[in-house]
């Protein structure tokens, strides 16, 4: 085998063992599912990442908004006792109270700067407004209770400015808490959103992952069954070259027989003159045999043959002028496997009718027939039809001879059935097989 053989070889026994486009679907199926799952799995982490930040943006939040509002309320508290008792020692807590307030508002707004709507940006501008206004409403209060003018600073608290203030204070820091939680609400919910649409995929990820590894070794006993009908194909390639091989031999020796006796009955002529004429007879006949034999062992120049020629071939050592036979059919070529069944078959009829048939006694005669349709898988019918004047008469039950299962075994051979039927003056055979098989 030569280099470029050897690549057509491996060509053909990889597209051979190529996998299949269902498999092929099936995979591409599942490496759409395994990118798909990814950005799923990543965007579900990205979604939970986003939950966490907005929860720790909304508890900061929320904090600082409890952390205005109870400074307010400690700073109004203080001024409102400083102003019943006239102890300063009350206005701890409004000092403490004034002191958080601005770093406090200052946080308020870094915190919606970077990451609050603009709705709460706007809140928070107007609660630095609110606070500063209460800031400076107490501020006017508490230095008129000190300056000792408390009709005055009587006057500022009972006028309910610093009550609207407070209000608005209080409705402006319950808005901003609802908003974020609101936010944290939404962020939670689309998380929970992807969260659910990765549990069905994943579900069928895994199905389809499971249905890929089972193809995959189904592939592998497939690849391995392939492998080893390789292998059993080389070993029955090899059997049967040595088969042909020690057939061609078996022949070959045959052959040379029938040249060895042909031979021996020529020089027997010679030395016997006056029977030179049977020998002459004789030595044809077994040239004519060996000729049959070649047929019947598909020898290469018999490979392929025309019907009557096989027939001609295998009737021919056996033909006399008291031995009538009749040849009738169309011109019908044989394919090569029908060559050697229907060759054995031919030579075990022959034999057959010489030994116990139409030619076994003077006044036997035989006729071969056929007919062949020219419509396509039209089945070939041989006809073979023997006169004998002693009759015949069918082979007792369980005594059919080799010859009988060679023809049947031939029939089956040839795709075909096989026909017989004894008479009172002979017996009559009929073949039938498809020459396209």
């Amino acid at each position: 085998m030569n280099e470029g053989e050897a690549i057509r070889a491996r060509t053909r026994a990889w597209w051979r063992g190529r996998p299949r486009l269902p498999v092929l679907l099936l995979f591409g199926v599942v490496a759409v599912g395994l990118v798909g799952g990814v950005f799923l799995i990543a965007n579900t982490i990205r979604a939970e990442r986003i939950e966490r930040g907005q929860a720790t943006r909304t508890e900061e939040m929320v904090t600082i908004l409890a952390d205005i509002n109870r400074a307010a309320v400690n700073a109004e508290t203080g001024q409102r006792g400083y102003y019943i008792t006239l102890d300063r020692r009350y206005l701890a807590p409004y000092e403490a109270a004034r002191a958080q307030l601005p770093p406090l508002i200052a946080r308020l707004q870094r915190q919606v700067r970077g990451s609050g709507t603009p709705q709460q940006q706007a809140l928070a501008a107007d609660l630095e407004t609110l606070a500063s206004a209460k800031l400076a409403e107490l501020d006017e209060t508490v230095t008129q209770i000190g300056l000792g003018d408390r009709d005055s600073a009587e006057r500022r608290i009972l006028s309910d400015d610093g009550e609207h203030l407070m209000e608005r204070l209080r409705a402006t820091i319950t808005r901003m808490a609802a908003i974020e939680t609101a936010r944290l609400r939404e962020i939670r919910a689309a998380s929970v959103a992807t969260e659910q649409r990765i549990i069905p995929l994943l579900a069928l990820l895994l199905g389809l992952i499971v249905a890929t590894l089972a193809l995959g070794l189904w592939q592998v006993f497939r690849a391995a069954r392939l492998e080893a009908s390789e292998a059993q194909a080389a070993d029955l390639r090899s059997a049967r070259d040595r088969a042909d091989l020690l057939a061609s031999e078996l022949n070959h020796r045959v052959k040379n027989l029938f040249a060895v006796v042909l031979a021996i009955v020529r020089m027997s002529g010679r030395e016997h003159p006056e029977g030179r004429e049977a020998i002459d007879r004789l030595g044809g006949r077994i040239e004519a045999l060996s000729k049959a034999h070649g047929a019947t062992q598909g020898s290469p120049q018999y490979r392929t043959a025309q019907l009557d020629q096989l027939v001609e071939t295998a009737l021919a050592p056996y033909r006399s002028d008291a031995s009538a036979c009749t040849i009738e059919g169309p011109e019908t070529a044989l394919p090569q496997i029908a060559v050697v069944p229907l060759g054995l078959v031919l030579h075990e009829l022959a034999t057959n009718a010489v030994k116990y048939g139409g030619w076994s006694r003077p006044g036997g005669s035989i006729a071969v027939s056929w007919t062949h349709a020219e419509a396509d898988g039209a089945p070939l019918c041989l006809r073979w039809r023997e006169h004998s004047p002693a009759g015949a008469k069918p082979p007792r039950l369980g005594k059919e001879g080799f010859g009988s299962a060679l023809v049947e075994s031939a029939a089956r051979q040839l795709g075909g059935s096989f026909e017989r039927e004894f008479h009172d003056n002979g017996i009559e055979l009929r073949l039938s097989f498809p020459l396209t098989r």
